[in-house]
């Protein structure tokens, strides 16, 4: 695996793992003292899905969110200063300060958007996908969503179109096992999401969604399927989140405690996707210690400097509330 890769690709794993980490980590304490006022869906845990995903792509690529997409949103290339600022609901966020956590965008970076509504940006996804092929762009769509999402109609009827059109696109499922608070093991009878995509012709693989370079061969390979034009392609991640369902924990009833087995989570901390990447690095002598401990203070700087630009930023004036809503 080593000599598939340089050395500077492979750090550059490492470092936007680490970025979207504390990134993630950093808003835990804000939450919690009631800084931040819109809900924060954390991705800490499942960092190696974003970054090997979009590592497969172009910047010319699109990629669509969920109700989790901090980390969709930074492994594309979006701004961190912006993305903490549209947290915090100013005025120089990504979105304006309207959205919040849950609206994030970078039109720029083929980030196109992402929302709180369970599968509410398959269809849009898959719009993208159909005019990357009628325009003949070469470009793929991925679609985020999570395990909960295949309940949703919106899955099957985009299945099917994508399929009827063979469009490029891929239908990146992050099974994290738990549809909000219910273990997705008591609202599914099969433990087969990745055959979703099989009665509409669609192939499907599952892959440990913990093993960054995993995802990125996989997502590779379906992005090559893709631009042959033989879309669309349905991949299972398999993952776990190490934070509660929102915020920082699973605050039930007031009690800030997780609903989750203790032995569950513990068992999941084990196969955290960053330490699992670190043991990699050094055993293949690709970073020591002191590198690892370098980047991580050069990330550090880089949230103290996005959270500084965004608390010293304004709120949207009250009488522009509505700006935006509609195109001017």
């Amino acid at each position: 695996m080593r000599k598939k890769y340089n050395k500077n690709f492979l750090v550059g794993l490492y470092r936007t793992m680490m970025r979207i980490r504390i990134c993630e980590e950093s808003l835990v304490e804000p939450i919690l003292r009631g800084e931040v006022k819109c809900p924060c869906h954390l991705y800490s845990g499942e960092e190696a899905i974003a970054t090997g995903v979009c590592a497969a792509l172009d910047e010319s690529d699109y990629i669509f969110g969920s109700h989790r997409s901090h980390g969709h949103y930074l492994a594309k290339g979006g701004s961190m200063p912006e993305l903490i600022a549209e947290i915090y609901g100013k005025e120089t966020g990504c979105s304006k300060g309207r959205g919040g956590s849950m609206h994030l965008i970078a039109p720029e970076k083929g980030m196109l958007g992402a929302v709180p509504i369970v599968g509410g940006t398959i269809s849009i996804a898959l719009g993208a996908a159909l005019a990357s092929k009628i325009r003949k762009q070469k470009r793929v769509t991925v679609s985020f969503f999570g395990d909960g999402t295949t309940g949703e109609g919106v899955l099957y009827e985009s299945l099917n179109f994508a399929s009827l059109k063979k469009l490029p696109i891929i239908f990146a499922c992050e099974n994290n096992l738990y549809s909000t608070h219910l273990p997705i093991r008591e609202c599914r009878l099969q433990n087969n999401i990745f055959k979703t995509g099989v009665p509409f012709g669609i192939p499907g693989d599952r892959v440990d969604g913990n093993n960054v370079l995993k995802v990125y061969e996989s997502t590779k390979a379906a992005v090559e399927i893709c631009k042959k034009g033989n879309g669309p392609v349905f991949i299972e991640f398999l993952t776990y989140r190490l934070r509660g369902h929102v915020g920082p924990d699973d605050n039930i009833h007031g009690m800030r405690t997780d609903i989750r087995p203790k032995e569950e989570i513990e068992r999941w901390q084990k196969k955290d996707p960053i330490k699992r990447y670190e043991r990699f690095l050094f055993k293949n002598k690709i970073l020591v210690k002191q590198e690892v401990e370098m980047i991580r203070k050069e990330v550090e700087q880089e949230v103290n400097n996005s959270f500084a630009f965004a608390l010293s930023s304004s709120y949207p004036k009250e009488m522009e509330l509505t700006k935006y809503v509609f195109k001017e």
